[in-house]
């Protein structure tokens, strides 16, 4: 049983700010024409964290299958994802931070990571629920973690911020 654990480190976000930096350059130099956002938590200075980097790639229906094959070159399938046709996970385990990129089509039902960073962003109540959620899974089974962060996010889905983005 993977179990989860959470940190805020001030460090932590300069850190996987400027690798954000990085990872985006290369991406975008990979595709061109792709909206690449920091999303997750490390977007959040002082949300809680499990210390990794997280990035949504943002494609046209188009460019998708395309895109997937470039990021298959440099980073493993992240097999415990949804696949669809306008959804994959990618991942490095071994980056430092470690990284997960989320490859969405624009306007998709899956293409809504970016809006949930804004909704954090702009909402401190919101934050702190998400915040406490995670202090009540801390040391606890992942997989419950998961299931009842999407509760969670199904929830911010519905908010009127989020349907305002």
């Amino acid at each position: 049983m993977e179990k989860v654990n959470f940190i805020s480190d001030d460090n932590l976000y300069k850190k996987a700010e400027e690798a954000f930096i990085e990872y985006k350059s290369f991406l975008r130099n990979l595709l061109p024409g792709a909206d690449i956002q920091h999303i997750g938590s490390t977007a959040i200075p002082g949300s809680l964290t499990k210390e990794d980097l997280d990035i949504q790639v943002r494609v046209s229906a188009a460019e998708f299958p395309r895109a997937i094959t470039v990021l298959m070159k440099h980073y493993e399938t992240n097999e415990g994802n949804t696949k669809t046709d306008t959804f994959r996970a990618f991942q490095d385990d071994g980056a430092d931070p470690r990284l997960g990129i989320q490859l969405t089509v624009i306007d998709s039902e899956l293409d809504f990571f970016w809006k949930i960073r804004e909704v954090l962003k702009l909402n401190d109540e919101y934050l702190r629920e998400y915040d406490n959620l995670k202090r009540t899974y801390e040391g606890r089974d992942m997989g419950a973690y998961r299931e009842a962060k999407s509760e969670f996010f199904e929830k911010l889905m519905a908010s009127p911020e989020f349907k305002r983005l």
